[in-house]
């Protein structure tokens, strides 16, 4: 067997020159400091995604996209296809975990500073990807069509129908109409199949290539150490040696990253599949029942939960606020705060400094508000 696969893998070399390819992944390293169990977070998000692609292209051999027919099709997914039901399951699940492993990533990156210079654009590659990702959730939600995803998506337009100026244009654009119809179900299942997984894949492989380019942020202080090891095990091997014996400290480690690091990523992955695997077996995902647009919209609807501090925090505004309606001052407060989180890089000038110390502070209160408010969402 290993004589198959040595030749096999002379055989490919040959024609893809595979040493080349993977001799950057035999010499990248990665820090070892005690916050370097965040960093696998990153990779979780990323096999998360590919979960998701995975189980979707699997429903898509079943799902039919109108109004007449997707309900019918996701219910015999669920009650005539071997495992179709476990296979749903995985498929909504990831998506709600792959949305909170990336928040998690997100947050754990900007308290350790990792956006500063020079990874400001994976910083804002990574912003995006989380926007698209949410966009995923908005758009699929709807699929299933039945009761709750209906509602859920006509509360969501209207909010989105809030925003100034473009406000009405951008309903009907998601909607495909005044009306959630089933032109809204074909637009979105278009947008959750193409469009987004397209525009998603660019940022996601920009973003890893950026990581791969720049390396692994390690937090402010361990910054300077790490960067005269660099420059030492180019220069002066023998010294880089020396150095890392004498400082005997975790801020002065680094592990390869093929296979050392590569393989715990694997036991991450593992955990997270393990997770998925009990929520999809031990609480399927419930279908409901089908959508019907003249029935009266059910009390306590609310969007899912990524979306819930947002509609919590509309809720709350009066209907006027200044000169303008409460809605649309608050779409406007958010929009801002969401542009003044993707600029953070160019925001944070000093890190190490005054502006970094704020920020943290910042950061905190993020957590809290929205915490607070999707748990205030959820209960009410």
């Amino acid at each position: 067997m290993r004589k198959l696969a040595a030749r096999l893998y002379a055989w490919l070399d040959l024609r893809l020159n595979l040493d080349d390819l993977i001799a950057p992944l035999r010499h990248k390293t990665v820090p070892v400091h005690y916050f370097s169990f965040w960093y696998y977070l990153g990779g979780m998000t990323l096999f998360l995604f590919l979960v998701q692609i995975g189980t979707g292209i699997l429903l898509l051999l079943y799902y039919r996209p109108s109004p007449g027919e997707a309900f019918e099709s996701v219910q015999f997914i669920m009650t005539k296809v071997r495992f179709g039901w476990l296979i749903r399951g995985l498929h909504a699940w990831a998506a709600n975990l792959l949305i909170f492993t990336a928040v998690l990533h997100m947050f754990s990156t900007f308290f350790l500073k990792a956006y500063r210079a020079p990874r400001e654009l994976t910083w804002m590659s990574g912003c995006v990807s989380l926007f698209l990702f949410l966009c995923f959730g908005f758009s699929g939600y709807l699929l299933p069509w039945n009761e709750l995803a209906f509602f859920a998506t006509k509360v969501g337009t209207e909010m989105a129908a809030a925003v100034p100026l473009i406000g009405h244009w951008l309903l009907v654009f998601l909607r495909g109409g005044e009306e959630v119809t089933g032109a809204t179900l074909t637009r979105f299942f278009g947008f959750h199949v193409a469009v987004l997984p397209g525009i998603t894949l660019l940022f996601l492989a920009i973003h890893l290539g950026l990581i791969q380019r720049q390396g692994i942020s390690v937090p402010p202080g361990m910054d300077r150490a790490m960067h005269g090891l660099a420059y030492l095990r180019k220069h002066d091997p023998e010294a880089a040696r020396t150095w890392m014996e004498a400082a005997g400290s975790p801020e002065m480690r680094e592990m390869r990253f093929f296979p050392n690091f590569f393989l715990r990523e694997l036991m991450a992955w593992y955990v997270a599949l393990g997770v998925l695997a009990t929520l999809a077996a031990f609480d399927p995902w419930e279908l409901g029942v089908k959508a019907d647009a003249f029935a009266p919209t059910p009390a306590g609807i609310h969007p899912e939960w990524y979306f819930l501090a947002v509609f919590q925090s509309l809720k709350l505004l009066p209907a006027k606020l200044l000169w303008i309606e409460g809605e649309q001052f608050g779409l406007l407060v958010f929009s801002a705060a969401a542009l003044a989180w993707l600029l953070v890089p160019f925001i944070d000038r000093n890190p190490e400094g005054r502006s970094g110390r704020i920020l943290k502070v910042v950061g905190v209160a993020v957590v809290l508000y929205l915490t607070g408010m999707t748990v205030w969402g959820w209960l009410g």
